[in-house]
């Protein structure tokens, strides 16, 4: 419906990155879709629970560090501005994601306040573009602890055991081969 392009990252992670692409206007429409179904999902849990006051809606960008200058302005007067003009809490992080020359800029608000505060970010990204080389944060897979038990792999996600099917084989596997003998020698017999 947006025009845009959009691709999401690797499933295997608990972290995904949503990548869109396209015209400015293509980039608002995807991106305020996104921040009304993120208020939906906010709406839909507040049903049956007993918190009265609505959490805000909060997207994390990934943006190129050598960006992020251009974005707080000097002494911090461009975010300042971003933040009186939309209403939306914007916040840059000090360090660099893991292993990337990318920091997260976390955007909070109304659906509404989140799309306007993207309009104003990405002025200021095409105004001033990245400059070197940029190495893209690609979150890494969540290294759960592996339990097996009765001859099954899982692996915990949160508070829950999910069973493994791959690790489970290969656990099986290794339960079934005998530790090798040498070639041309049959096992030799201990005493005892």
């Amino acid at each position: 419906q947006s025009g845009a392009r959009i691709n999401i990252s690797e499933g295997t992670c608990p972290e995904r990155i949503v990548t869109i692409t396209g015209p400015t206007d293509a980039i608002f429409k995807a991106f305020s879709m996104i921040a009304l179904k993120f208020e939906e999902d906010i709406n839909a849990s507040m049903t049956n629970s007993s918190v009265t006051s609505k959490p805000p809606v909060t997207l994390r960008l990934v943006v190129p560090a050598s960006q992020c200058g251009s974005l707080i302005g000097k002494g911090g007067s461009k975010i300042k501005e971003i933040r009186e003009s939309t209403g939306a809490q914007v916040q840059v992080a000090g360090d660099m994601l893991p292993n990337s020359t990318e920091r997260a800029v976390t955007i909070s608000g109304t659906p509404d306040a989140i799309i306007q505060c993207v309009k104003q970010i990405c002025v200021v990204m095409l105004e001033s573009p990245p400059k070197g080389a940029t190495i893209p944060y690609r979150p890494k897979p969540a290294s759960a602890p592996i339990i097996f038990a009765g001859g099954q792999a899982f692996t915990i996600q949160g508070q829950y055991a999910i069973p493994h099917p791959d690790l489970t084989k290969l656990h099986q596997l290794a339960m079934q081969h005998p530790p090798f003998t040498p070639l041309g020698q049959t096992t030799p017999g201990f005493p005892g």
